[in-house]
């Protein structure tokens, strides 16, 4: 459902909005056609669970075997551009520059991954408290994404991160252990994320 209200879309899209409907687990998603933001709390929630996810056999191969280089918080513009350079998209231009004013005030964050010194896959999201709201991801060698997306899982339990919210399920997310709760069981987690005051 979505939870827009009176105001213009464009109101929606202030930090402190933002920050507020983020806490309360909704995120937003530019329609393809119009460009309009929404915001949508849907019903079912995709999370992956943090001291339960699956290491991927093959991801471990990968990782000790390829020339990898992590970085986070490097560029969060380039990845962000990566992210939306899709057709469709729901990332817009002005959904970017909403995330960039988030980014200056340090909510958003990233891990890129990185080969002979270009960036060819990553992620990006924005934390609040102890959880991290996944947004997407990109890759342009094979598994360049799944790589960043297990380095922001170690990272996440490193920093004693409760929630990883990922919005939807897919088969991409599925194979690191991600499950589908109900929206009650979602806001458990989350008020429990609230309770910890933890630094990306």
């Amino acid at each position: 459902m979505s939870v827009e209200g009176k105001l213009s879309y464009k109101d929606y899209l202030e930090p402190k909005i933002m920050l507020q409907l983020y806490s309360r687990g909704a995120f937003p998603m530019a329609d393809e056609d119009d460009g309009v933001i929404n915001w949508y709390l849907p019903e079912k929630r995709t999370i992956i669970p943090l001291n339960d996810y699956n290491y991927p056999r093959s991801l471990k191969k990968v990782i000790r075997e390829s020339n990898f280089e992590f970085k986070l918080d490097y560029n969060f513009l380039i990845v962000v551009k990566n992210c939306a350079n899709r057709d469709p998209t729901w990332i817009s231009k002005e959904l970017i520059e909403a995330y960039l004013r988030l980014d200056k005030l340090g909510f958003i964050h990233t891990v890129e991954t990185w080969q002979k010194g270009k960036l060819v896959g990553g992620l990006y999201g924005l934390t609040i408290n102890g959880a991290f709201f996944g947004e997407s991801m990109f890759s342009k060698v094979t598994q360049a994404s799944k790589v960043a997306l297990i380095h922001l899982i170690e990272h996440l339990n490193k920093k004693k991160f409760v929630l990883l919210d990922v919005q939807y399920m897919t088969p991409h997310l599925k194979m690191f252990g991600a499950l589908e709760i109900s929206f009650e069981q979602y806001e458990v987690m989350l008020n429990k994320a609230h309770k910890k005051n933890c630094e990306f």
